[in-house]
């Protein structure tokens, strides 16, 4: 097993005093217990400091003299920044490093009270040379953000080997292990799977519905990794983070503002809930099929229009990597007593390198849930719900919470949320310099096939959302394809099959390619390797069939929890001749109708059906095109949608 590196940066002016320290601190790491594989290194000015703290990936912690200068041209000693702006700069940058300061002890108390404002780690008297004793605190503070105390745990007590008497089934594997029928599941899963797929029997591990040890000692890590004041550990998924909080914030009947594009979770929210939402329609880019952020000035608008919303919930970044221009948002919300919350499942990364932020909790949201499965080490369905609401109501969370969650959670997901949270503070900066580097890698191999094109931002924005501050993150690369020949579907299948390679998603013209901290080079040159093939295959450009375009979200007649409880009756989409069924447009809407790809909702519970809306339906329940129709219920091959009958209108409520 590799040991790992850890660098520790010493800054100070003083060539001589550099030298001794780092000497000395050097001698105490060699002579010392070095798990972490510590090392110092010095520099005398802040521009050099900062210099390292960008290059270096595997520096760990910075110890910093507060009267920090530099030599000006005339070689006299001049002020170059101050150990506070230096500080400042730091924890800007590099949120998850740990800061010391070194200071003159007659000047602590002024020193201390300026800098422990700026979330610095403890700090050192400048007279005192106790190198051993200063070496032993900096590793003890790096081996503490380094552990996983739930994971510990976890794998200290299947160590200890006991007797199970309790759930779950297989006992540890022992009704696996050596079965004719079955031994192969275990021998393909492995021996630790199942021996750390345990019981909430177990005290010692803690329980995820009311965690009061190892378990709640992970989630305040995780909690401050993040910049989150609470962080809650959620085992299925984002999906039902987002439903918590929708629960926790939203009576029935209160109202919320929400784009549309928002993943379905948050339209089952609206009927858990039982809210009254407030749909807000995404731009689209209509040259390439993709829907992008809510614009700016429709937010702002429907902020202003409706001040007696109770929350606002948006997605950044987008499934195509477009990020709002958050802060703004927030602000305009706030000012109206309306909490925010950012479906942050593409994004849980950012909080760990410069490039990705400012991270939603960083604009000002209230509520961020992320999934840290997709784009950070964690098991699939494993998730955070990230809380900076000053007025969180926590038993009210917490019973939600529990509503949704499995009183037989599997370690194994909360474990791997403890290892995700380490890895992005010990080695995220490293881990995701080296993923930019190779977005950008990818970027170029693609465009030098001559028939493949990666978009950029100018490329994905649509037009009315051109000047509202978009940015794009780099590790989700869109492809043009429709010079190369191919259908998307059969490149995605020439792919799969000739070149061992699945994509991410597609529209009827592009492929979307996502990297991750486990991107390495050699699938980068696999991948252009593949796309270079094809071009040099020569195939005529096709034509592409367009996808049609969602139609406008029309009127709702009634509370989406109201309509969905009816009992409703099932309309074909089709009438006899095989065409469009005239008597659903006038009708309600009582399930959500989602077509996959692209995941937005034609229509949701309560949601007047049109005309236009039943020939978009048909249109694409007649496509060759392979897609998902969340909602339509197939009455032997007929595909219907339940409405609400007359009379169930008639004894609802309706909305203004």
């Amino acid at each position: 097993m590799a040991k790992p590196s850890s660098r520790i940066l010493v800054i100070n002016d003083e060539h001589l005093v550099l030298r001794e320290f780092v000497k000395g601190l050097n001698a105490a790491a060699r002579t010392l217990d070095n798990p972490l594989g510590i090392s110092f290194l010095g520099v005398t000015t802040a521009k050099e400091a900062l210099r390292v703290i960008e290059a270096d990936g595997d520096l760990q912690a910075v110890l910093v003299d507060d009267t920090l200068y530099s030599l000006g041209s005339n070689s006299k000693k001049k002020l170059q920044m101050s150990a506070l702006e230096l500080v400042q700069r730091i924890t800007r940058f590099r949120p998850e490093l740990d800061v010391y300061i070194v200071i003159a002890q007659e000047k602590e108390d002024d020193v201390v009270d300026a800098l422990f404002a700026e979330s610095v780690d403890g700090y050192f008297y400048r007279e005192e040379r106790d190198y051993r004793g200063m070496y032993r605190i900096l590793n003890a503070q790096i081996q503490e953000r380094a552990r996983t105390p739930f994971y510990d745990q976890l794998k200290n007590y299947v160590w200890m080997a006991k007797d199970q008497w309790h759930t779950p089934g297989h006992s540890s594997g022992e009704s696996l292990r050596g079965s004719p029928w079955v031994n192969d599941f275990y021998e393909f899963m492995g021996e630790h799977v199942f021996d750390a797929d345990l019981s909430v029997s177990v005290p010692m591990l803690d329980s995820l519905m009311e965690p009061k040890g190892v378990i709640g000692e992970a989630q305040a890590m995780a909690a401050k990794a993040f910049g989150a004041r609470r962080t809650f550990f959620a085992t299925n998924g984002t999906s039902t983070a987002n439903k918590v909080i929708f629960q926790t914030l939203l009576a029935p009947g209160e109202k919320l503002l929400l784009d549309r594009n928002c993943h379905k979770s948050v339209h089952h929210g609206v009927v858990l809930s039982g809210a009254h939402p407030v749909y807000l329609d995404s731009a689209l880019n209509r040259k390439y099929g993709l829907y992008g952020p809510v614009p700016k000035k429709t937010l702002l608008r429907e902020i202003r229009k409706h001040p007696d919303a109770q929350a606002l919930i948006l997605t950044s970044c987008t499934y195509d990597g477009l990020r709002y221009d958050l802060a703004p948002i927030v602000e305009a919300a706030h000012a109206k007593g309306i909490k925010v919350i950012i479906d942050e499942a593409w994004y849980g990364f950012a909080r760990f390198h410069p490039a990705f932020r400012p991270t939603a909790l960083e604009a000002g949201a209230d509520y961020a849930t992320q999934s840290t499965h997709k784009v950070l080490s964690a098991f699939s369905q494993a998730s955070m719900i990230h809380v900076n609401d000053p007025g969180f109501r926590e038993h009210l969370f917490r019973e939600n919470f529990n509503m949704h969650t499995s009183t037989s959670h599997q370690y194994g997901l909360i474990a791997s949320l403890d290892i995700a949270r380490k890895q992005a503070v010990m080695e995220g900066y490293k881990l995701l310099s080296r993923t930019l580097e190779l977005a950008t890698e990818v970027r170029k191999l693609v465009n030098s096939t001559k028939v493949f094109r990666v978009l950029e931002l100018e490329d994905l924005l649509p037009d009315a959302v051109r000047h509202d501050g978009i940015k794009l993150d780099p590790t989700k690369v869109t492809i043009d394809i429709s010079g190369c020949g191919y259908t998307v579907e059969d490149l995605q299948k020439a792919l799969f099959e000739r070149f061992n390679i699945q994509v991410e998603k597609s529209t009827f013209n592009t492929l979307t390619l996502l990297l991750t901290i486990g991107t390495t080079r050699s699938k980068v040159s696999r991948l252009y390797d593949s796309l270079m093939r094809i071009a040099r295959e020569g195939h005529a450009p096709r034509r592409l069939v367009r996808t049609p375009e969602i139609p406008a979200f029309t009127r709702l007649r009634f509370l989406p929890r109201d309509a969905y409880y009816c009992g409703g009756e099932l309309v074909p989409v089709f009438d006899d001749r095989e065409r469009v069924n005239r008597r659903l447009a006038g009708r309600i809407a009582a399930d959500q109708i989602v077509p996959y790809p692209t995941g937005i909702p034609v229509l949701v519970p309560g949601q007047l059906i049109t005309k236009s809306i039943v020939e978009y339906l048909g249109a694409l329940l007649h496509s060759h095109k392979r897609m998902e129709m969340h909602g339509i219920v197939h009455e032997g091959y007929l595909p219907c949608i339940r409405v609400l009958k007359p009379e169930e209108e008639r004894g609802l409520q309706r909305l203004a």
